[in-house]
C-alpha cells in the first residue's frame, strides 16, 4: 500500500499532512509526487477534487526544504498561477498549511483588493508565490515583484486559463522566468489548446493521467429535465423545497443571470447568495464562508467560480443553465462527489440548449440519464421559446425593441448613440402624422450593432 512516507515526504511534512486528517495519497498524487521530487517537468490531468494542488505543493515544499535560501525582497523561489481568486486563496491555504513546520513563508496577490498588503508581503520576500496573472503583472510593471529568479512554475487549471483568455498574459509571465526552472503543469481536460502550451513550455515531461479526459467523477450522479426555459425556474424552487438538498450550487451562465435567479429565489422564500466576477472580493469570501456554515445559503455561481469552489459536503450541482464549452460541464459538476462522497448533478435543459446537452453526452460518452418526474408547474405561454438573459444586444420578445439595461456592471452595457435613452427621448416628439391625427407608422430604428470586444475576465479577477 503506497503511503505519504513511501513518496519520499519528509517529517516535517507529514506532520503537516497527518494535522491535517490525510493518511494516504490520491491517485494522482501517488503518481506525480516522486516525479517531481525528481526534478522532473510534468503534465498533470486528473478531475477537480482529486488532489492536484497536494500533487505539487508537497514535492515542491521538499524540495525547498533539501536546498534552502535566503529570501530577498520581491523575488520568490515558487510561483503559482491559478485562474481565480478562490482557487488562488485556496492554493495558498494549501501551502500554509502543509509547509507549517518548514518555515516557508508564502503569500498570494489577486485583483479585487488593495495591492498595498501584497505588495509590502513581496517586500519582505518570500518562498511560495500564488498569483492570478492580471494582478501578477501590475506588480511586475510597478516593479514590486520580481520573477527573474523563480526556480519553479506551476500552472493550475491550465484549461481554464485559456478559456477566460489568460493565454497572452501567461505568454509574458513566461517569457519574464529564467530557461533554467522546473515547470508543472496540471489541466482537469486536454483539449488541443491546452496541449499546445503545455508543449511550448515543458522541457521532456512527463504526462501523468488518473483519469480518461473529461470524465465525470464516478462518485455523481448525473441527469437532465427537459422544459422550457420559463419553467426552469419553478422546478428549481420545487426540487429545493422538496428534495433532500443540504448544500446546493447552481450554475448559471452570466453574472445578470444569476443575480435575477438569486432575486426570485429570495422572493419564494428560499435564502440564497450570489457569487461572480462582479462581486468585491470581500463579498465573495463572506459568501463562500457563509456557503461553509451548518446553514448554508443556495449558492449561485457563473462559471468563473466552477473551479474556485472547494468546499467539501456539496450535495448537489445543478445546471439551471447548460454552458457553451461542453469541458465547463465536468467543472461544474465537479464540484460535488469530492474526497469519496457521493454528490448529484442535475441539468435543466431547453429545445434551444439540445445541441450543448449533445456535446456534452459526446465528450462524457456516455448518454445523461432523462427524467420524466417532472412536477405540476405553471404554463407557461410560447414554449421554450423563452429565452434566458443574453446581454444587452438582445431583443425584447414583447415589444421587438432593446432590451432596457439594468445598473451598469464591470461587463459593459454603457448606452451609445440610438440606445435605449435615445429612443426614449425621440419618442417623445410629436409627428407629421400625429398631429393631423392620422395613424402614425410604426418606428423602426437602424441602429448599428455595437461592437462587443471579447470579455477582459482579467480585469474582475
Amino acid at each position: 500500500m503506497i503511503t505519504f512516507q513511501s513518496l519520499g515526504l519528509t517529517q516535517p511534512v507529514l506532520e503537516a499532512l497527518l494535522a491535517e486528517g490525510y493518511t494516504e495519497p490520491t491517485p494522482i498524487q501517488a503518481k506525480a509526487v516522486p516525479h517531481v521530487l525528481a526534478g522532473r517537468d510534468l503534465f498533470g490531468c486528473a478531475q477537480t477534487g482529486t488532489g492536484k494542488t497536494a500533487a505539487f505543493a508537497l514535492p515542491l515544499i521538499e524540495r525547498m526544504l533539501a536546498k534552502p535560501k535566503p529570501r530577498t525582497a520581491r523575488h520568490c523561489r515558487v510561483l503559482v498561477l491559478a485562474p481565480t481568486r478562490e482557487l488562488a486563496g485556496q492554493i495558498y491555504a494549501s501551502f500554509c498549511a502543509y509547509g507549517k513546520n518548514a518555515n516557508l513563508k508564502s503569500t498570494v496577490i489577486y485583483g479585487g483588493v488593495n495591492q498595498r498588503p501584497q505588495a509590502a508581503a513581496m517586500m519582505r520576500g518570500v518562498d511560495v508565490l500564488v498569483a492570478t496573472p492580471g494582478r501578477l503583472l501590475d506588480l511586475i510593471n510597478q516593479r514590486l515583484v520580481d520573477i527573474r529568479s523563480v526556480e519553479f512554475l506551476v500552472l493550475d487549471e491550465a484549461d481554464r486559463m485559456l478559456d477566460m483568455g489568460f493565454i497572452h498574459d501567461v505568454r509574458r509571465i513566461v517569457a519574464m522566468l529564467p530557461t533554467e526552472r522546473q515547470t508543472l503543469f496540471f489541466s482537469a481536460t486536454l483539449p488541443s489548446e491546452v496541449r499546445q502550451l503545455a508543449n511550448s513550455m515543458l522541457r521532456n515531461p512527463l504526462e501523468v493521467k488518473t483519469t480518461p479526459q473529461a470524465t465525470s467523477a464516478e462518485t455523481v450522479s448525473q441527469s437532465v429535465f427537459l422544459l422550457p426555459q420559463k419553467q426552469k425556474r419553478h422546478l428549481l424552487v420545487h426540487l429545493l423545497k422538496n428534495a433532500a438538498m443540504s448544500r446546493v450550487i447552481v450554475f448559471t451562465r452570466t453574472k445578470r443571470g444569476a443575480d435575477k435567479l438569486q432575486r426570485e429565489l429570495d422572493s419564494a422564500g428560499i435564502h440564497s447568495a450570489a457569487i461572480h466576477g462582479n462581486k468585491s472580493q470581500n463579498h465573495r469570501e463572506r459568501t463562500l464562508a457563509a456557503f461553509k456554515s451548518p446553514r448554508p445559503p443556495v449558492l449561485i455561481a457563473t462559471d468563473i467560480a466552477a473551479r474556485g469552489i472547494d468546499v467539501d459536503q456539496v450535495s448537489h450541482v445543478v445546471n439551471f443553465e447548460l454552458p457553451h464549452e461542453p469541458e465547463t460541464y465536468v467543472h461544474r459538476i465537479g464540484r460535488t462527489g469530492r474526497a469519496g462522497l457521493s454528490g448529484e448533478a442535475v441539468t435543466f435543459c431547453d429545445h434551444e440548449e439540445r445541441p450543448r446537452l449533445d456535446a456534452i453526452e459526446k465528450l462524457l460518452r456516455r448518454t445523461i440519464a432523462k427524467r420524466n418526474d417532472l412536477p405540476d408547474l405553471p404554463k407557461v405561454e410560447g414554449g421554450s421559446a423563452a429565452h434566458a438573459d443574453r446581454g444587452p444586444r438582445e431583443r425584447d420578445s414583447r415589444s421587438g425593441g432593446p432590451r432596457r439595461s439594468g445598473p451598469r456592471s464591470g461587463s459593459g452595457g454603457r448606452r451609445g448613440p440610438g440606445g435605449p435613452q435615445q429612443a426614449k427621448r425621440s419618442s417623445r416628439r410629436p409627428s407629421a402624422a400625429s398631429s393631423t391625427g392620422a395613424k402614425p407608422e410604426r418606428a423602426v430604428t437602424a441602429a448599428a450593432p455595437a461592437a462587443h470586444d471579447k470579455k477582459k475576465h482579467r480585469r474582475a479577477l
